[in-house]
């Protein structure tokens, strides 16, 4: 039980929880109580947390967000936490001012009920139990504390020695108050004069609880040696109106709560609505669609974020318009140029096929110069073939011409045409069908197994196996015990004209191969991967579906090279990417 002594004497008791005003011990000599004592936080508990519990209840359910629809919120969005700052804001101020005013009309309702109990009580003591006589009989003590304490104010006990020196407690009502309900400490207190006062008895005062309903407590000797007169004053009724109090600041923190959300997702579709336009069309820029613009509306930052983004779009668009200008009149160049080197490059060709053939006859100084011519001349018409093929893909004019065929048998044909049967170890079993294009699967092996012989090191092994059932993958890997590809090479290998040694200016690799393999193997929907063998050397996996995920082909506009035979792109030239 905490409790705190006061007197009734003027004076707010909050002011100093030690300074016991006095009373005079004859009640006509106090004057009345203008500021009673005031409540010290004791053991009333008319639910003062009450008003802290509801808003901690509520933000504990802010807390746990909303489970919006997609694009509306997340739960790292800027909406969630605007709405999560409002919310904190909200319920700090509402919980501070609520608990502000509970503890203020907590106050003020003790105070005024403790006023007037005690007003009351010194009053009475002045009319009915001054006028007892020294020593009085115990009928005269319960008469005066009948008169004094009733059921609709408060109950009393009067104390006081008999003239046979026995000592009489007399209650208004003994089933309500007795002495017993008096906490000694205030006995003593009251019992106990006052050395500053000229040793003068006082007023005192305490707030209890009995069976878990508040009281206040109040005691007073009438005269020094005079009877002693203890009141009990039930404070249920102000403790009802504090619960009510209490409910009331609750929802009004709770009100606040909501309101302060509801504001919060006002102004974060407010803010966030061209934030959110900004994000999708950006990713519709991201996705090429270079003529996104926002609409700009009002002068403040936001407006001016949406201006910037229209200027860089359109600069963007002016600059990947330019380029891709400039890379169509490459193209154009590039297969303008393919076009027409090939009716002299075919004249040239055919004088060279001549000179080989007589070059047993000639002159021995002049025929090295004579095969030299030869062999740069086939050079240069297998390049400019490679060009061609490229300018196909760049275009998307490149089709397939697919065949269901064994793809050992492919491989095979493959090795077998460029005499490398000897120099390579197969291991690829029979009957493995599969619908590809046969000129392009040579085209890729070419360039895989030559640049493994060129580069890599012997044994240069082939392997064929399947994956994914029925309809799933024919994987091929060309392996090589080399001394593998650099690290910082490994992710350019199948860029165009890569060559991992610059200072090579020439060498007799193109740097297209693994480029126009790769080509290949997209155009069938498939893929080729390089690695490092954990065993040393280079490993090239070659990825194709069985079945090609792009519609029956037709016939190239220009014959797609065929003329040239197996292989005709890329056979002769080997190693692709001079990755090494």
């Amino acid at each position: 039980m905490t409790s705190r002594f006061g007197d009734g004497h003027g004076g707010h008791g909050g002011q100093d929880r030690h300074d016991r005003q006095d009373r005079h011990d004859n009640p006509s000599e106090s004057g009345p109580t203008d500021n009673g004592p005031s409540d010290d936080g004791g053991s009333d508990g008319t639910g003062s947390g009450t008003g802290t519990g509801t808003g901690s209840a509520t933000g504990q359910e802010r807390d746990r967000g909303w489970n919006w629809s997609p694009g509306m919120v997340r739960w790292t969005s800027l909406r969630l936490r605007l709405v999560a700052v409002f919310a904190a804001v909200a319920l700090t101020a509402a919980v501070s001012v609520s608990g502000i005013a509970y503890w203020l009309n907590r106050d003020a309702v003790l105070t005024r009920a403790q006023n007037s109990a005690l007003n009351d009580f010194r009053d009475s003591l002045q009319r009915n139990a001054a006028s007892l006589p020294v020593s009085p009989t115990c009928e005269s003590l319960n008469t005066a504390a009948g008169r004094i304490g009733g059921p609709d104010t408060y109950q009393v006990v009067l104390i006081d020695t008999t003239r046979d020196n026995a000592p009489c407690a007399a209650p208004s009502n003994r089933d309500v108050f007795t002495l017993d309900d008096v906490p000694a400490q205030l006995q003593r207190a009251v019992n106990t004069p006052d050395a500053k006062d000229h040793n003068r008895y006082h007023l005192r005062w305490m707030r209890i609880s009995l069976q878990g309903r508040p009281y206040l407590v109040a005691g007073a000797r009438i005269n020094d040696d005079g009877a002693t007169g203890y009141m009990l004053k039930s404070l249920d009724a102000e403790r009802k109106d504090l619960n009510s109090l209490a409910w009331s600041l609750g929802i009004a923190t709770l009100l606040a709560l909501v309101g302060a959300a509801l504001l919060a997702q006002a102004a974060g579709s407010t803010v966030l609505r061209p934030v959110r336009r900004l994000g999708e069309a950006a990713q519709r820029l991201g996705e090429g669609h270079l003529d996104t613009r926002l609409k700009v509306s009002g002068t403040d930052e936001l407006a001016e974020m949406s201006r910037t983004f229209n200027s860089a779009a359109e600069a963007l668009e002016s600059r990947v318009e330019e380029l891709s200008a400039r890379e169509a009149a490459s193209r154009r160049f590039v297969a303008d140029m393919s076009h027409e080197l090939r009716t002299p490059l075919t004249a040239i060709t055919a004088v060279t096929d001549v000179l080989e053939d007589e070059a047993e006859a000639l002159d021995p100084m002049i025929a090295p110069a004579v095969r030299l011519v030869v062999s740069e001349t086939r050079r240069l018409n297998e390049l400019v073939e490679t060009l061609m093929e490229v300018t196909r893909f760049d275009a998307g004019t490149a089709k397939l011409r697919v065949d269901e065929v064994d793809v050992a048998d492919m491989v095979m044909a493959c090795m077998d045409a460029r005499a490398w049967v000897d120099s390579v170890e197969l291991d690829a079993p029979r009957g493995l069908l599969a619908t590809l294009d046969p000129r392009r699967l040579d085209v890729i092996m070419a360039n895989l197994i030559g640049n493994a012989l060129k580069h890599g090191g012997s044994p240069v092994r082939v392997s064929l196996r399947r994956e994914g059932g029925a309809d799933g993958d024919v994987v091929i890997a060309v392996s090589d015990h080399g001394p593998g590809i650099p690290e910082d090479v490994l992710p350019h290998v199948f860029d165009r004209f890569y060559k991992a040694d610059a200072s090579r200016a020439r060498s007799e690799g193109s740097g297209l191969g693994l480029s126009i393999a790769m080509e290949n193997a997209h155009i069938h929907g498939g893929d080729i991967t390089a690695a490092n063998s954990p065993d040393g050397g280079a490993v090239f996996t070659l990825r194709l579906p069985v079945r090609p995920r792009t519609d029956e082909d037709e016939d190239d506009a220009d014959g797609d090279g065929g003329a040239n035979g197996s292989g005709a792109t890329g056979t002769s030239q080997g190693p692709g990417g001079d990755a090494r």
